[in-house]
């Protein structure tokens, strides 16, 4: 099944990632010149942010399914030209509801073509390297906030907030566009390929796929490992500030963790190939859980920075081999319904944090209880991914391949 051209798909896949995520989370750019220039409430303004992850969520999992009955070419292909229509839209918005449907919903939307289609279509292209193919996809996602970002500031230095976002608009569209046409569906699976799942063999139904123990169980550790992990990353900076550390070393602590994520997605995507995904994962979720709870004993800037590189490697190490473990368990013609299904899922785990985080340092007037209590999720999802069912007895010899 693994050809050359998978590669291209990975390298398609990453360059869309990387464009979407960033030009969705560019927002945090726009934050301040857009309030100054309009009179909008940062909280108003951020609100949209909100609203994409609850409309990423959703949309994936329409989209997965459409990918999978039209293949992924047009569906991403669909959402780049909504993408750049969204910001666009946006860019001209002249009150602060319009700006939040549009740029929360119709972005978020299209942002979320992207993410499980794409997955889902490169697990289909690999058998032997399918954990690090997947993780290089989910790389480009992960440096987006530290591309797009820089170039949204340089804009908006030399030009409005409205004209900065409309060329970011025009610039998507023309790295998108291309991109999305180079997409192909996965070639034939055949009988004896991985992907044969526990219950239903290649004839398993979608509404048979999401009642099953595989999914549920995917979708719970999904949900608690997001969970375990939003709250930490969107306060970190708020945390360092609050233990006195200057602003410049706290947005670095923030910076050193996401560089963090991308080395793990490189490292535990090779550990996947090597020893299986689910262990690996199983692993990565406990060093999640440790890095986590560590941030309540942090108080200085090197406690920061080692806490800083063991979270955003553990947390980023472990995202991109839920799809590899759903391929495992599932046929290929439904992954894109199957994985849409589980990033809806775990998009409420990733909502929650923040949220929560937020609350939790109004009421008690500290962030130690957020550290506690992702600590505790994050062993939840631990546990969950502990209750993994076994492969059927066809794949088992199969699980683990050379890398």
């Amino acid at each position: 099944m693994e050809r050359s051209y998978g590669w291209v798909i990975v390298g398609a896949g990453a360059l869309m990632g990387c464009v979407a995520i960033g030009a969705l989370f560019s927002l945090a750019v726009f934050l301040q010149p857009m309030s100054e220039a309009t009179g909008w409430s940062r909280t108003g303004i951020s609100s949209a942010m909100t609203l994409d992850f609850l409309a990423m969520g959703v949309a994936a999992f329409g989209w997965g399914a459409l990918s999978d009955r039209f293949g992924p070419r047009i569906v991403v292909l669909s959402g780049t030209l909504l993408l750049g229509l969204g910001l666009a839209l946006a860019s001209r918005a002249t009150s602060l509801l319009e700006f939040q449907l549009i740029y929360g919903i119709v972005v978020g939307v299209a942002a979320g073509a992207v993410f499980a289609p794409m997955i889902a279509t490169v697990t289909g292209w690999f058998d032997r390297h399918r954990s690090l193919a997947v993780s290089l996809v989910s790389a480009g996602m992960g440096v987006a906030p530290m591309t797009i970002s820089p170039f949204a500031q340089w804009l908006i230095s030399a030009h409005d907030w409205r004209t900065a976002m409309l060329t970011i608009a025009i610039g998507a569209w023309g790295l998108l566009v291309p991109a999305a046409l180079l997409v192909r569906r996965p070639p034939e699976v055949t009988a004896a390929s991985p992907g044969m799942p526990a219950e239903g063999g290649e004839g398993m139904k979608v509404g048979q796929a999401l009642r099953s123990p595989q999914f549920i169980v995917l979708s719970l550790t999904f949900f608690c490992c997001c969970a375990a992990h939003s709250g930490p990353i969107f306060h970190t900076v708020s945390y360092a500030l609050a233990c006195g550390l200057p602003a410049m070393t706290a947005v670095t602590i923030y910076s050193v963790e996401g560089l963090a994520g991308l080395g793990g997605r490189i490292l535990f995507g090779l550990l996947g190939d090597r020893y299986g995904a689910r262990r690996i994962v199983v692993i990565g979720l406990m060093v999640q859980a440790i890095g986590a709870g560590s941030y309540y004993f942090t108080r200085d800037a090197g406690e920061f920075y080692a806490v800083a590189i063991l979270f955003g490697m553990a947390y980023g190490g472990v995202m991109p081999l839920y799809a590899v473990i759903a391929r495992e368990y599932f046929p290929l013609r439904i992954m894109g319904t199957v994985f849409g299904g589980a990033a809806m899922i775990s998009s409420l785990g990733m909502a929650l944090g923040p949220a929560v985080g937020g609350w939790i340092f109004d009421t008690f007037h500290g962030y130690g209880y957020l550290y506690i209590a992702s600590f505790g999720i994050g062993l939840a999802a631990v546990a969950m991914a502990l209750a993994f069912p076994p492969l059927p007895s066809s794949q088992r010899g199969m699980e683990v391949q050379p890398a």
